[in-house]
């Protein structure tokens, strides 16, 4: 069992199963590129191995958020509705798409632009989630079975293609269509749903694609403690410091996976953190003066 491990990927295992656990996104977007960029395991290789990785550390994630209550089963049967086959279809659409280095190279576009996608989304969703009420969450939330069976399709389809999604690109599509759901609920679904819908994957990964189980323990001995401590702290932990560290991450990951040089790399990671600086200087002088205002109303009174 022992020379099944790689501690250097155990590690890696770690970091990632901890970001999952506490905001629900990350872990394809994370696991596959490191192995790609960092360790040179072949792209499907990467894939296949990771996706049945996360078959075993869902649940992990999922039974914390189930004991505390942030799930919305009503959300979870409509999202595993289009899942569960789509993700089964990506994993066949991908094998189609070529063989030897032809696959590869389809598998390393897909994940660079799957990753530009989230990376965008995680951009987006502090926007999404201003509107938001503390209260929100009360009130019963109304489902939208069409749309929510649509974004399952989705998101099942680049997981069976990428094994990035079931939380990364998923949530950020959840926030966009329900978005008074408090966040910890947003995880808490996201990590529940996905469970049947990386098994669906990785089921599909284990038949067609490369998977491999040295690197899969790998993953595992250090994924599985990561998830659960991570989950642990996410009903309390905020993301705020969580969030540009995996944007720059994610954006970095999909830059190198298309072919990107070094300068434009450098010169994006500069842009990104130079405008959000700036983002956040703004939001902290609305606040300072949202609190000057309201410590002089009562004195107007």
């Amino acid at each position: 069992m022992l020379s099944l491990i790689d501690p250097t990927v155990a590690l890696a295992g770690l970091f990632v199963g901890f970001v999952v656990g506490l905001t629900g996104m990350g872990g394809g977007a994370l696991m596959t590129p490191i192995l790609v960029l960092l360790f040179k395991v072949q792209p499907l290789a990467a894939v296949s191995s990771d996706i049945v990785a996360s078959m075993i550390m869902k649940p992990v994630g999922g039974g914390v958020h189930w004991r505390r209550g942030t799930v919305n089963t009503g959300l979870v049967k409509w999202l595993v509705l289009g899942s569960v086959p789509s993700a089964f279809l990506g994993v066949l659409l991908l094998k189609s798409s070529g063989q030897g280095e032809a696959l590869q190279h389809h598998v390393k576009l897909a994940l660079g632009i799957a990753l530009l996608v989230v990376a965008v989304g995680l951009i987006i969703r502090p926007l999404l989630a201003r509107g938001r009420q503390a209260g929100d969450s009360v009130a019963p939330l109304a489902v939208k079975p069409l749309l929510t069976v649509l974004v399952g399709i989705v998101g099942g389809l680049v997981v069976g293609l990428t094994s990035v999604g079931s939380g990364s690109l998923m949530i950020i599509l959840l926030l966009m269509l329900y978005p008074k759901l408090q966040l910890k609920e947003l995880v808490g679904t996201d990590l529940v749903q996905a469970i049947p819908l990386v098994a669906s994957a990785a089921l599909g990964h284990a038949l067609f694609g490369d998977f491999r189980l040295a690197l899969t323990t790998s993953i595992l001995v250090g994924s599985i403690p990561g998830v659960f401590i991570g989950a642990q702290l996410s009903s309390r932990a905020p993301d705020s410091l969580i969030r540009p560290a995996l944007i720059l991450v994610l954006l970095g990951s999909a830059l190198k996976l298309l072919g990107t040089s070094n300068v434009v790399l450098a010169l994006v990671i500069v842009a990104f953190g130079v405008a959000y600086a700036l983002v956040r200087a703004s939001e902290q002088r609305a606040r300072a003066s949202l609190h000057l205002s309201s410590k002089s109303s009562p004195a107007k009174g």
